[in-house]
């Protein structure tokens, strides 16, 4: 059942990454969703993954919804660590840091300088 639930995730993801790139349809769900792209933990791969974000002020906020059953959040704990995005059709880096705050979680990320 787990593999079941990983594979409909991923296709989902998937479906939601072709949809950011839709001419049309893209700067709409680009408002909303962002794919970030990070170096894992333990396993030093890179990892992208489509996310819903809103802004506060200077920085972007990650909400993880059920973050017990993710661990992508989990590469920021700690005193967090970089991250790549592509917003408004720019590839931007910055510095993504976790919050718990009773059970909840969000990722908090300081975007670099534009270049």
């Amino acid at each position: 059942m787990k593999n079941v639930v990983a594979h409909m995730v991923s296709v989902a993801n998937a479906g939601v990454v072709a949809l950011t790139k839709l001419p049309v349809i893209g700067p709409i769900m680009g408002r909303g969703f962002v794919v970030i792209a990070y170096t894992g933990r333990r396993s030093g791969k890179t990892f992208s993954t489509p996310v819903n974000y809103w802004r506060s002020g200077d920085e972007l906020v990650i909400g993880v919804a059920m973050p017990d059953k993710k661990n992508w959040w989990r590469n920021f704990q700690g005193a967090g660590a970089p991250i790549s995005l592509r917003l408004n059709g720019v590839d931007r880096t910055g510095h993504a840091v976790t919050q718990r705050d009773n059970g909840r979680v969000c990722v908090r990320v300081t975007l670099d300088d534009k270049v």
